[in-house]
């Protein structure tokens, strides 16, 4: 009788032992946030932080060092003012985000430091590697951003990339008014990607 009892208790123990260890699984298993959570206010802090972007590199394919040093201010800014509390997502994501985000700045001081529009164009380059990192982390849905490259944007032919509004090939490693431009033309360049993100997604 005792033996049957002891048997009785240990079946139980196991049933209710593999039951817990079932409910145990499913929730390590469930699913993180979904990226794509975002405020309109965070949508506008992007959008913000691209017109800076724009500017810049629209002032490096006009040449004109003092609309990069205005434009470069104005990014860092920007970037500085980006709303990541409205970016609703798993938190290694919006962490890995804000990390991304913290590296343009430095790279921005860098930028205006430089003294040649060689070392300015190459920071300009890490900001824009940096930047498509961005927007593909958080899944910018505001509009449609090109990355276009050109495979001899520096003396050295070492490939230079850039973002762009539009898919219209406007190069800011050999821009229109470069007097020592030796890379190529202006319209040096390639759509590598179109990012088009959609809400919600």
């Amino acid at each position: 009788m005792v033996c049957v009892l002891a048997l009785a208790l240990g079946i139980t123990y196991l049933v209710l032992h593999k039951s817990d260890s079932g409910n145990d699984k499913h929730a390590e298993k469930d699913p993180a946030l979904s990226v794509g959570s975002k405020t309109s206010a965070f949508n506008r802090s992007i959008a913000g932080v691209l017109a800076g972007y724009f500017e810049l590199s629209d002032a490096f394919f006009t040449n004109d060092t003092a609309l990069i040093s205005k434009a470069a201010r104005k990014l860092s800014l920007s970037v500085d003012s980006i709303r990541f509390d409205q970016f609703k997502a798993d938190s290694s994501l919006i962490l890995t985000a804000i990390s991304v985000a913290q590296s343009i700045p430095p790279e921005i001081v860098g930028l205006q430091g430089e003294k040649t529009m060689e070392q300015k164009k190459r920071e300009f380059n890490m900001i824009t590697a940096d930047l498509y990192s961005l927007i593909r982390a958080v899944k910018y849905d505001g509009s449609v951003v090109y990355y276009m490259s050109c495979p001899t944007a520096f003396a050295d032919s070492t490939e230079g990339d850039w973002l762009s509004r539009t898919n219209t090939i406007a190069n800011p490693y050999s821009g229109k008014n470069d007097p020592n431009n030796k890379t190529g033309t202006p319209d040096c360049g390639e759509i590598k990607d179109s990012l088009r993100f959609r809400a919600g997604e």
